[in-house]
């Protein structure tokens, strides 16, 4: 149980930082609602846990390679710059106001949240920041602390994920539909933002090995 704690605190804790699938959510929760929001979620949470799989298989081993993280970059950016164009360009469209019936699907949401989580940022941080987490607890002689310790990182996921949605909800009540247009463009920004640091960062990984 401690062991569990502990991992869920660690979840808590590097879900806080705004990062790409915070954007994403947090705009579908406002245009479509909770739900619409934590199906953004869902679908991130989907790729970590099929990561946790592969990284107790030894996936790190094949995902540091040089050769393989570098064209993750640059498709990486061009997810992220479609996105960012989508979120813009029907920033008034799909906007359902508080009280009022969606009519956007669910599996949309949750697929753009598929897409934003496989993502290079997504899979250099499970590598680096999760697996060297996760790295003690996997070398232990008990062969479930790797799983204990997962699912208490999930668990803190999944916690800061209904908190900052329960936020949104009530926040989505007082807004207009002028209003959730203006923050679905500043999404599209943020997300083109997180692009072009993706490209930078494709950029930096290939002047490494010219």
């Amino acid at each position: 149980m401690e062991l569990y704690l502990k991992f869920l605190l660690v979840g808590l804790s590097i879900a806080l930082p705004v990062g790409v699938i915070t954007v994403e959510m947090t705009k579908q929760g406002l245009k479509n609602g909770f739900f619409h929001g934590w199906a953004v979620g869902i679908g991130g949470m989907t790729i970590d846990v099929l990561l946790i799989v592969a990284l107790y298989f030894g996936l790190a081993k094949v995902l540091s390679l040089p050769y393989v993280q570098i064209p993750l970059w640059i498709i990486g950016a061009v997810f992220l710059f479609m996105l960012a164009y989508d979120s813009i360009k029907n920033a008034d469209q799909d906007i359902t106001l508080a009280g009022q019936k969606v009519n956007k699907s669910l599996f949309k949401t949750y697929r753009n949240g598929l897409i934003v989580a496989v993502s290079p940022g997504n899979l250099v941080f499970w590598i680096s920041v999760f697996g060297a987490v996760l790295a003690d607890s996997y070398s232990t002689s008990e062969s479930g602390s790797f799983i204990i310790a997962g699912i208490g990182i999930l668990t803190g996921i999944l916690l800061h994920d209904i908190s900052l949605l329960a936020i949104v909800s009530i926040t989505r009540k007082a807004m207009n539909r002028r209003m959730i247009k203006w923050t679905s463009i500043i999404a599209g920004f943020l997300l083109f933002g997180f692009g072009c640091y993706f490209l930078y960062e494709f950029y930096a990984s290939i002047q490494l090995y010219i």
